[in-house]
């Protein structure tokens, strides 16, 4: 553990800010696993539905640079895609 004021303040937001991303990253799996689920289902209106849910989750990840635009971009495209070949 840092002995420096400054350090143990950094340790203690590095660790808030860990917490933060891994709680959105996991809520943008949980939307895509959806639409995944939905498609596997074969249900085109509910993964039409939960395909829209989990753009604005991506784009809002992106905007606040939980993961880099365009992965997010890749990610909408590749779920817009497989609900389309519905």
């Amino acid at each position: 553990m840092a002995n420096i004021k400054q350090q143990k303040k950094r340790v203690i937001t590095n660790e808030k800010r860990h917490l933060r991303n891994v709680a959105v990253k996991s809520e943008l799996k949980t939307q895509v696993r959806r639409v995944r689920e939905a498609i596997e289902a074969g249900d085109k209106e509910a993964a039409q539905k939960q395909l829209l849910v989990a753009s604005k989750a991506l784009d809002k990840a992106a905007g606040r640079g939980f993961i880099h635009k365009n992965q997010a971009a890749e990610r909408k495209s590749k779920l817009a895609k497989a609900v389309n070949n519905l």
